[in-house]
């Protein structure tokens, strides 16, 4: 049967935003306990509540009890929120922040004071029977937050915790060697951020459990260290990006520092949240990794002996949070066509075993549109990188001289990357008839420290010219119509997409998800792990502030003039609603259609089922409004004021 005509964007879709809210959860960190596979859980059903999960032998059990919830709000992006050893979880609670340990079968214990500390990445050592974490202490207020790295007894709760290293702006990745005698950790300081600049350190741990001597042996302000882990023989393995790429290394204690692999791929990742792994040791000459070119994950193990890497048949062209024992490995695992997963992977026999799914929906393959990697010419001669989703839907075909209207979605960081997995956020707007172009604008990360660098003193610029060049390279090419590209973003993607709203025209309209309109704005009132940002970003406030005036959207409203829709968390500390509201406000009052819709009790990021139902309809509500085409379904109103 020949499927009938209807204009882009009228396309009816099984793809709806009930069935999307209601059927997915977002997966996060993983951590192995002996033969057991852990990870957490974030659910919009239950309001974003994160919840730790455990997988023995066949059988699936939660851990974390209502109305606990595994996050931590260390750098306010968290992650590293939970550790389990010998079958007891160690984890921090959101609304308190307090550290708790839980037994099988037990309620939840506090091991820290409910005062204003905050913990992340914490590791067991058990030789001292305790934990050691980052610590962030709040307790001064109208002050910077002190970051340190601490040891939390296990004995008696609340009892007094020791300082084990202190004096930097930043800590991370607390590492204990095999027998316990090495501790090794990252630092870095402002106005740093952990992909630029990151210093590696080692301590020998005295029989009290206080540290000896402390040892640089690698990194620095041009250098990025990234996932210090203790080899079973001892030896400590690293990823640096001193040639440009993240690759690996190794130092032997009372040794040197040596290379063991390189090749032009990303084994590291950018460090916006704590716990993030990329490999781990199957055994004390073999390695487990997983490194990303071209936008693509790939797995392989690496022969710490021979130093040959030997790439495994993967299905999973995205992946995540890998960790890794003698016999088995877990991580986050997605594709194209396959929704995220924790994956399951045999060593011995190399087989994959799906235990969760981020979504059980099955979704006919005839609505899925699949991405294409493209390249396109962009500012000074360069190259950018992008993912493009052609419309695709079975049930229609659109009118033979029409083009589709294109989405052009700015990732958030900046310094982050899209995935080529799959998104059902994606094909809700594939499968109504709208193309979607996700670029890896210059800043990415997985194209080496080079191209991450093309955003240095460029924000604001380099992005918002890759957007730009990517949606004009497809207008050109025939793929889609010039007259109806929109653009999209969050948080750092927000400002590209405000940057580009404002200081091109290119875009017919756009929506901005918690995204920055004031630089001034955000430099002099964000929380600590960016707040010196913006000096690599865009340059040093206030001595640079006539720069932050001519890159902010809100200074050149006068040149915006086309409809913006707003969606914000009124608890957002990282952006907060006053950026939006500024924006909102002068963009009334000069008289340009605009929306703003505030989420209650949302934070950087919407965790709540309504509120991602609610901000992906009204999107797509919004822009049906400004191209005046007709939803196939029912869709709630949004207020467009100036419409």
């Amino acid at each position: 049967m020949i499927a009938p005509q209807s204009p882009y964007g009228s396309w009816k879709s099984p793809i709806t935003s009930d069935l999307i809210v209601a059927g997915s959860i977002g997966l996060g960190q993983i951590k192995l306990d002996r033969s057991d596979i852990y990870w957490s859980e974030s659910r919009p059903a239950e309001g974003g509540r994160s919840v730790i999960m455990q997988r023995s032998d066949d059988s699936t059990t939660e851990r974390t009890p209502p109305p606990f919830n595994a996050r931590t709000r260390v750098h306010e992006y968290g992650g590293g929120s939970f550790l389990v050893a010998d079958g007891v979880v160690y984890f921090s609670n959101f609304a308190d922040q307090r550290l708790y340990r839980q037994s099988a079968n037990a309620a939840p214990v506090p091991l820290t004071s409910a005062e204003s500390l905050r913990y992340a990445d914490a590791t067991l050592d058990p030789f001292h029977d305790r934990l050691i974490c980052i610590r962030e202490d709040h307790r001064v207020a109208d002050k910077e937050a002190v970051n340190t790295i601490v040891a939390v007894p296990l004995g008696e709760p609340e009892a007094e915790q020791t300082i084990l290293a202190s004096g930097h702006d930043f800590y991370a990745s607390p590492s204990l060697s095999p027998d316990g005698t090495w501790l090794s950790w990252i630092s870095w300081n402002h106005p740093n951020m952990p992909w630029d600049g990151t210093d590696l350190w080692v301590a020998q741990i005295q029989p009290d459990g206080s540290l000896s001597d402390p040892q640089h042996i690698a990194g620095g302000t041009d250098e990025s260290i990234f996932q210090p882990e203790w080899s079973p023989d001892g030896v400590l393995y690293f990823i640096s990006d001193r040639t440009g790429w993240w690759n690996f290394y190794r130092w032997h204690p009372q040794g040197t520092v040596e290379a063991v692999f390189t090749l032009e791929a990303e084994f590291g990742l950018p460090q916006w949240v704590f716990g993030m792994s990329t490999y781990g040791f199957a055994d004390r000459d073999r390695i487990l990794c997983t490194y990303t070119q071209n936008g693509i994950s790939h797995l392989a193990t690496l022969d710490l002996t021979s130093r040959e890497l030997a790439s495994i048949s993967c299905p999973y062209t995205s992946i995540a949070g890998l960790q890794v024992t003698h016999n088995q490995a877990a991580f986050v695992g997605g594709s194209a066509t396959e929704p995220s997963a924790i994956v399951r992977f045999d060593l011995a026999s190399q087989t994959f075993e799906v235990l969760q799914r981020a979504s059980e929906l099955a979704i006919d393959p005839s609505y899925l549109s699949a991405p294409d990697a493209i390249e396109f010419p962009t500012e000074n001669g360069l190259t950018a990188h992008a993912l493009y989703y052609a419309p695709k839907n079975r049930d229609y075909t659109a009118p033979t001289e029409e083009r589709p209207p294109l989405l052009v979605k700015s990732h958030g960081g900046p310094t982050a990357s899209t995935s080529a997995s799959l998104s059902l956020g994606i094909q809700y707007w594939t499968s109504r008839g709208f193309a979607v172009l996700d670029v890896n604008y210059g800043g990415s990360t997985g194209y080496g420290r080079a191209y991450r660098q093309r955003l240095n003193g460029q924000w604001g610029i380099v992005d918002v010219d890759d957007c730009v060049n990517g949606a004009n390279y497809l207008a050109k090419q025939g793929n889609v119509d010039g007259d109806r590209l929109v653009i999209a973003g969050g948080s750092a993607g927000g400002y590209t997409t405000l940057c580009a709203l404002t200081f091109h025209n290119t875009f017919k309209a756009g929506a901005s998800y918690y995204g920055v309109s004031d630089l001034k704005a955000l430099a002099e009132d964000t929380h600590k792990f960016e707040s010196r940002y913006l000096d690599s970003l865009i340059g040093a406030y206030p001595e640079q502030k006539d720069l932050y005036d001519a890159r902010s959207p809100i200074t050149a409203v006068d040149r915006l003039a086309c409809p913006v829709i707003f969606f914000q968390g009124d608890e957002d500390k990282i952006v907060p609603p006053n950026q939006a509201e500024m924006m909102v406000k002068a963009l009334r009052d000069k008289g340009i259609p605009v929306a703003y819709v505030l989420f209650e009790g949302e934070q950087h990021g919407f965790r709540k089922a309504e509120n991602i139902k609610r901000a992906l309809d009204g999107e797509f509500y919004f822009y049906s409004r400004v191209f005046e085409f007709h939803p196939a379904e029912q869709i709630d109103a949004v207020a467009i004021d100036n419409l």
